[in-house]
């Protein structure tokens, strides 16, 4: 195991060198930059109560990050409990606009000449990403973070936002329409 040096270990450092990378990740998340602030002083101060357990297995980043991504699933543990669930996604929805009656497409999505592993590594597009996220309702923004970003099973989201696993595959594909409609209209529209 490799030895930790001093300057990672150092909270100073942390800020400087990681602040602005945990802020940037955290705001990617909550759409909120008051709520990413606070996530990101949360992972700082639980990152210098445990210090000792950093082993250097990892960069300081790495660790850094392992540590905010709970404090993110806790927030929105935290907001999903606070939110009624009144606000669950009924059937008025941007579907509408794409499907007929009879469930067939209205309007044909654009096809994409890309390949999505290689556009995910383009900062441009994930600026846009983001953007697209900035405009799904609170409730779809969050279960899309927890599933999508944050990787969290089905099982555990459904339990978060007090939902079936059948509203929770509704909601999703409702929020991947809505993305896929602004990703079309603000990236590959506007990139051809």
């Amino acid at each position: 195991m490799a030895e930790v040096s001093p300057t990672e270990l150092d909270p100073e450092v942390w800020v400087d060198e990681h602040g602005d990378a945990l802020y940037s990740y955290a705001l990617s998340r909550l759409n909120n930059p008051a709520s990413a602030e606070d996530v990101v002083q949360e992972t700082l101060l639980a990152a210098l109560k445990s210090g000792k357990s950093f082993s250097g297995r990892s960069s300081a980043r790495t660790w850094l990050i392992g540590i905010l991504r709970h404090k993110i699933v806790d927030l929105i543990r935290k907001e999903s409990r606070e939110q009624p669930h009144e606000e669950i996604e009924t059937a008025e929805s941007p579907e509408e606009e794409f499907f007929d009656r009879k469930g067939r497409w209205g309007i044909k999505p654009v096809e994409w000449q890309v390949n999505p592993g290689k556009i995910l590594e383009q900062k441009e597009f994930m600026a846009v990403l983001f953007q697209c996220m900035e405009h799904l309702p609170d409730r779809l923004h969050r279960l899309f973070v927890l599933r999508e970003l944050e990787d969290q099973d089905s099982d555990f989201v459904c339990k978060e936002l007090g939902i079936t696993p059948t509203n929770l595959w509704v909601m999703l594909h409702r929020a991947r329409m809505r993305l896929r409609g602004c990703l079309t209209e603000n990236w590959f529209g506007a990139n051809e």
